[in-house]
């Protein structure tokens, strides 16, 4: 079963025929990016345009390696129709040199360009010196929670702890049982580090593994390179060109830290979040697989992105406030916590909240179904209910 990515469709709705503009489609491995292609291929096909005038090329398929020319010849016979000209490149930067591809095509004028890569840095560096800003990049994130919900169906409770342990990766099947769905975790994580990681660095993979597991094990915790260097004994300059690939791969995003009075960004401390929570039971032991905080946070920080928000780790003098986030002129405040019915807990979780000085909005998300509501404009609101769009 597959379903509609509706927001990715509709940017991509919006920018097509858009031959000045290459549409770059960025994200993890397995979070989607070929079926938002092919899905939006289906879309330039019910439009009426011929398949004469639609090249797409699957790179990650091809069994062997490909270069410009092998490149250009398969997009030869779509390039001698008359009109606009449709290209849609799945994972071209396993292409040596394809920027010029994608420069040349563009300089033709009648290309309407379409491409996917898992590693940001290497596609917006060549992008930018090759384009001088002619491209947009869309970063498709794996299934939000009511995607889930869409595809898998059943019991909201009992998906919403599938959701946390096994992940948000549109190819893992719930129902299959944890060995199969922790297997195809296992197998996606290996991808990565090896094609989209270690492939771009020269490194070990057993630091890399090290840095990983510690990072799956803070999802909660601000931290830094420093601080994981003095843990793990590995010298700052090799965490940092570890933390850099990892981010590039998108296997981490970084949230960095907020000071909400002097409205300041700082970006040598803040916290570090999972793209996949299936990957986090590969590397964790089972006794912090229990705990289900850290991920609860981890889905609340990837819905806000979802949502349009830059999100930050919000600090208000010497108190956290989980995440401030922040569209345009809206900025909203949020905690997260696993539960706010004991007194200690609840006062923990708002005092933060109620201390902010102004009048944007304030929500405390947790997994209770009592106690919910208002208070002194603190909202208190179901997360799952908040997830799915239903906070009535």
């Amino acid at each position: 079963m597959e379903i509609k990515r509706h927001d990715y469709l509709q940017i991509l709705r919006d920018s097509s025929d858009k031959t000045d503009l290459v549409k770059v489609i960025t994200g993890m491995r397995r979070t989607g990016k070929t079926t938002v292609m092919l899905q939006h291929l289906d879309c330039l096909r019910s439009q009426g345009i011929p398949d004469e005038s639609i090249c797409y090329i699957d790179l990650d398929l091809m069994g062997e390696e490909v270069s410009v020319s092998d490149l250009k010849g398969m997009m030869g016979p779509c390039l001698e129709q008359k009109g606009t000209h449709y290209i849609l490149i799945d994972e071209i930067q396993d292409v040596d040199g394809w920027e010029r591809v994608v420069a040349m095509l563009v300089a033709r004028k009648d290309c309407d360009i379409y491409i996917t890569g898992s590693n940001s840095r290497m596609l917006s560096s060549e992008l930018s010196t090759k384009l001088s800003g002619r491209y947009m990049e869309v970063e498709v994130l794996p299934l939000s929670f009511r995607e889930f919900m869409e595809l898998n169906g059943g019991d909201t409770n009992e998906r919403f702890g599938q959701y946390l342990r096994f992940g948000p990766l549109p190819p893992i099947e719930p129902d299959r049982g944890e060995r199969v769905c922790r297997a195809q975790s296992e197998g996606v994580y290996n991808t990565v580090m090896i094609k989209d990681v270690l492939s771009r660095i020269s490194g070990k993979p057993d630091k890399l593994i090290s840095i990983c597991r510690f990072l799956y094990s803070n999802i909660r915790n601000v931290t830094n390179a420093e601080r994981i260097s003095e843990v793990l004994g590995i010298s700052d300059d090799t965490v940092r060109k570890y933390l850099g690939a990892i981010l590039e791969a998108h296997l981490f995003y970084h949230a960095d830290r907020y000071d909400i009075v002097g409205k300041n960004v700082f970006t040598s401390k803040g916290k570090y979040y999972a793209t996949d929570l299936g990957m986090r039971s590969i590397l964790v032991n089972a006794n912090e697989l229990r705990d289900i905080s850290a991920p609860l946070e981890n889905v609340v920080y990837f819905e806000l992105l979802r949502r349009g928000y830059r999100v930050f780790v919000g600090s208000f003098r010497d108190q956290e406030v989980d995440f401030t986030a922040i569209k345009g002129d809206e900025v909203r405040y949020f905690q997260v916590s696993k539960t706010v019915m004991d007194d200690e807990i609840y006062d923990r979780e708002i005092g933060p909240l109620k201390s902010v000085p102004d009048n944007y909005e304030k929500t405390i998300l947790t997994m209770d179904r009592f106690g919910l509501g208002n208070d002194e404009g603190v909202r208190i609101v179901n997360v799952t209910d908040w997830l799915l769009g239903d906070e009535s």
